[in-house]
């Protein structure tokens, strides 16, 4: 049998994360946009200022409500035909709203970039917010919400959300509302939600993609230039408070198999210095298969299909005033929760006890940076962390420099990171299950004082 030759591998070449270019169109739309050979579909991010601790006190949802109705119709559509156009470019188009800000994204064929970008300029500069249109996404959302509560990872969320923050933070409830407040809303208030929080001088456009042969500053003059607005007034933004005194919530769910387990507590975001080695550090403790977390609970005692550690940024701010959400997350059956448990602050007390090894810090470095280049393939992925950075007050070459910094960081760096991320004292646990079956378990582990809710 003849068989081929093995094909030599050619040289790795270097790569560092895209550099956009950054301007400013005269209606005061900050643009970035990075042109990327062979990416044919562009993606497209539009970041609003008009962030969930804007929303009107008993309103809590209205965001969410003006996002979805941003793609219902405009001055010059109505919701089908807009729809239909939509269509017609072979384009994708989606909002949604977050503690920084309402994102609007697009990916649409480059050569239809310009139609499509057309009508997210509508959509921004004129929507219609029909009455019948907002009435069905209340109606929507109203039922998406028994289906959340139902869920027990999202229930464990919302949860741990409550028990950190103060009341008066919007931080310390759903993102998206709760039946009350989604109940009152109406167009009048999207209408005064859109009017006081979206205007062109306050957002940022991030268009990514094969720019070649593309007149991007008459495509944008032509669309989401003509998109008008005065400038605002700066919004005080609230301090963020937050207690990790170390303590058990249990959310009953009588007859539940299995216990979500949802550990927490807030920390620094990625203006803080130490965030590449608590990145490192993190992922060395949860981030992957292989991960200690992992290897004990999974590999060693079964009590799971898999258990994470993750940062989680919920506002940014230059000044330091920002705050991530850093947490452990899993599940495991019900008789196996007080175990488990137990086992997992016996590895965060071995980690403090004897650090991380250099084969883990050197794994984690491996696959967090060795990996980049393919997870920034797409135009969508390179877009989506562009805007991330503008919604976060960071620089233009932050996720470069990023990964020069986990490269650099050491083991020793990565566990004084780590340990201070996850100390076993002023961990927020959230445990959703049969609270007559773990109530006991937990107690007998001294991890912190247990109350019961109700699932």
């Amino acid at each position: 049998m003849d068989l081929h030759p093995r094909p030599a591998a050619g040289e790795a070449r270097p790569w560092a994360f895209p550099a956009p270019g950054r301007g400013a169109l005269p209606n005061g739309l900050t643009v970035l946009r990075c042109h990327r050979p062979g990416q044919q579909v562009v993606a497209v991010e539009v970041c609003l200022d008009a962030p969930l601790d804007a929303e009107p006190e008993g309103l809590d949802g209205v965001a969410t409500i003006m996002a979805r109705a941003l793609s219902e119709g405009t001055d010059k559509l109505s919701a089908e035909d807009f729809a239909a156009e939509l269509e017609r470019c072979g384009a994708t188009l989606d909002a949604h709203a977050d503690h920084p800000g309402v994102r609007v994204s697009l990916e649409v064929p480059v050569r239809r970039l310009p139609k499509a970008l057309g009508l997210v300029a509508d959509a921004l500069r004129a929507p219609a917010f029909a009455e019948s249109e907002v009435e069905r996404l209340v109606r929507n959302r109203l039922d998406e919400i028994p289906h959340e509560t139902a869920n027990p990872g999202r229930r464990a969320a919302k949860q741990l959300s409550k028990e950190l923050f103060p009341a008066s933070l919007r931080m310390s409830r759903p993102r998206q509302g709760t039946e009350e407040t989604v109940a009152r809303i109406d167009a009048a208030g999207v209408r005064a939600f859109y009017a006081a929080h979206v205007r062109p001088a306050t957002a940022t456009a991030v268009i990514v993609g094969d720019l070649t042969g593309v007149d991007v500053d008459q495509v944008l003059a032509e669309t989401l230039g003509a998109w008008t607005g005065n400038e605002g007034t700066p919004r005080p933004v609230p301090a963020v408070t937050a207690d990790d005194t170390g303590r058990v919530v249990i959310v009953d769910r009588p007859g539940a198999v299995q216990t979500q387990l949802l550990i927490g507590r807030v920390g620094p975001d990625r203006h803080d210095r130490v965030w590449p080695a608590q990145v490192l550090g993190t992922y060395c403790l949860g981030g992957t298969l292989t991960s200690r977390l992992d290897r004990v609970l999974r590999e060693e005692k079964g009590y799971t299909y898999g258990v994470r550690a993750f940062g989680q940024v919920l506002r940014s701010a230059a000044d330091g005033s920002g705050a991530s959400l850093l947490a452990i997350s899993g599940s495991v059956d019900t008789e196996s929760t007080g175990p488990a448990l137990d086992d997992l602050w016996k590895v965060l007390r071995t980690l403090a006890a004897d650090g991380l090894t250099d084969a883990e810090r050197d794994v984690a470095v491996q696959n967090l940076v060795g990996v980049a280049p393919l997870k920034y393939e797409t135009a969508a992925s390179v877009a989506g962390t562009l805007a991330d950075q503008v919604e976060q007050h960071l620089p233009d070459d932050f996720q470069a420099q990023m990964y020069a910094r986990l490269a650099e960081t050491g083991t020793v760096e990565a566990t004084a990171a780590v340990l201070a991320a996850f100390p076993v004292d002023r961990l927020v646990t959230v445990l959703v299950g049969d609270g007559a079956l773990i109530r006991e378990q937990v107690e007998a582990l001294g991890i912190g004082p247990v109350s019961v809710v109700k699932g």
